[in-house]
């Protein structure tokens, strides 16, 4: 069940964007999940072995790892993180390639964003590295599976 809205953090008294002061939340472990899907015509899925990029699951890991490292350059509000763990994975199915993202710290705010990161950079390599095949590849389901830690709990999608 979705969660009531609240009030968005990132936004002053007066309506300006600014970056939450996290100084006084409690250090807790925080790990979150994201995925996304790139869908793949079945000639690119057969081409995928011998891309002559190299191995495109491989790098897509790589990418996936270095951007959640990269994630508060990326994203203005974000706070550069210690993570403690990235794990990125590239699974080959029937349609396309199911990338999953898993993120985790030990710190005053959660992971979300690092794992959303994640997980759209490693779809888009994969795209980048197999775009000479084909120009309709998509992209969808960029989403958060689930986190837990911190004030808010824990969260896990309900596929419906």
């Amino acid at each position: 069940m979705p969660q009531s809205p609240s009030p968005l953090s990132h936004f002053d008294s007066t309506g300006r964007a600014r970056m939450v002061d996290v100084s006084e939340k409690a250090t807790t472990r925080r790990q979150a999940t994201a995925s996304a899907f790139v869908a793949l015509s079945p000639a690119v899925l057969a081409a995928l072995p011998a891309n002559p990029k190299g191995n495109p699951l491989e790098v897509a890991r790589f990418a996936g790892i270095q951007a959640a490292k990269q994630t508060s350059a990326l994203i203005p509000m974000c706070h550069p993180l210690p993570l403690s763990f990235v794990d990125v994975s590239a699974e080959i199915t029937p349609t396309g390639v199911q990338i999953r993202a898993t993120v985790a710290t030990t710190g005053p705010t959660g992971v979300e964003m690092e794992a959303l990161t994640a997980a759209s950079i490693a779809a888009l390599t994969i795209y980048d590295m197999t775009k000479a095949l084909d120009k309709s590849i998509t992209i969808r389901n960029l989403q958060l599976e689930s986190k837990s830690g911190g004030k808010s709990g824990d969260y896990h999608r309900i596929e419906s």
